[in-house]
């Protein structure tokens, strides 16, 4: 890390702190050369590799933005949204990977949306895993009353 005030090539951490969500280091530095100190912030990087094959970061808007969709109608709030995408982003980072598929975020969206409510579950997976008869849809109805009690 170079000095800003300097441009002196190494510093010295002298306090490192974690923010509230775990998701930000903010680290105090001192130059070795000009004695002056300043902060750095670190964040580690989560990127989407795209079916294109482009690599953009991750989007909490982006999954809150698809999960709307699904949810369109059923009584399911913002604040409720906001936690599915920071679940779906501490799993994706739980799992160790910088980088995940499309495919891979819409796989991590599939059980917390499920145990948010049924019917946008049953919407989201429609689109992505690709129904295309009412068998499709009478399958997964099937597995979600085998697995227990309904919440929606």
């Amino acid at each position: 890390m170079h000095c800003p005030y300097c441009r002196h090539p190494d510093s010295r951490v002298v306090d490192s702190r974690t923010s509230d969500d775990g998701g930000t280091i903010r680290r105090r530095r001192q130059c070795p050369q000009c004695s002056r100190r300043f902060s750095t912030t670190e964040t580690a990087s989560l990127s989407v590799l795209k079916r294109s094959g482009v690599s953009e970061p991750f989007s909490r808007a982006k999954v809150i933005s698809g999960v709307r969709k699904a949810c369109q109608g059923r009584p399911v709030s913002d604040d409720q949204l906001a936690v599915l995408a920071q679940r779906v982003e501490e799993d994706i980072r739980g799992s160790g990977q910088a980088e995940i598929d499309a495919h891979g975020v819409g796989l991590a969206i599939l059980q917390p949306l499920q145990e948010l409510d049924l019917v946008a579950y049953l919407r989201f997976a429609s689109v992505y895993q690709g129904f295309e008869s009412l068998d499709d849809f009478e399958a997964a109805i099937r597995r979600l009353r085998d697995e227990g009690p309904a919440s929606s």
